[in-house]
């Protein structure tokens, strides 16, 4: 069966098809909505005018999953030619304390709806989140981010896109050039 909107990818190279995200685990209280809009417009732009169909996601509580969330949603109302892959650090990587029920049972919806699943390393190492969070940025040209401070994972991950090349977008009001 051939794909409607396969024309529209004519030309382009996968990486150019291809979005990254990536975003702090917490969003401050009463900045959700905010951010969730911005998300929200930055992925439209990216599927409608750049005809961006690839995304990428951590799995990360917080940014992560409001993001795969909302990517999952406009897949089956919208934009049925995007497709989700999860990019995850090793398959016990929610095992922590920190994971309560509630979020493995989010957590667990969203991998079943995305269209695929990768796993970085096999079990934990000491550099399987930095491995991951590069996994993510190759092999994309875009990349949407939640980063509003200069000294994290999230701003580690958005300084490598920038080296990289990738068109960086972010969701907060932070500077992302600044990381250079």
């Amino acid at each position: 069966m051939k794909d409607i909107h396969e024309d529209r990818f004519e030309g382009m190279t996968r990486e150019q098809q291809t979005c990254c995200l990536t975003g702090h685990r917490i969003i401050p209280p009463g900045e959700e909505q905010k951010v969730y809009t911005r998300t929200r417009y930055i992925l439209q732009k990216l599927i409608w005018e750049k005809n961006v169909r690839n995304f990428g996601v951590g799995g990360a509580v917080g940014f992560d999953m409001m993001a795969a969330e909302y990517l999952i949603n406009l897949k089956a109302h919208r934009a049925p030619q995007i497709r989700i892959i999860s990019v995850l650090p090793y398959p016990a990587w929610r095992e922590t304390d920190d994971w309560t029920d509630e979020l493995r049972w989010r957590q667990e919806k969203i991998l079943r709806a995305c269209d695929k699943v990768v796993y970085v390393k096999p079990e934990y190492e000491k550099n399987v989140y930095l491995l991951r969070d590069r996994k993510l940025v190759d092999g994309s040209a875009y990349c949407v981010s939640y980063c509003n401070r200069p000294r994290t994972g999230t701003a580690y991950t958005v300084r490598y896109a920038l080296q990289r090349g990738l068109k960086v977008f972010n969701a907060s009001s932070f500077d992302v050039r600044s990381l250079k």
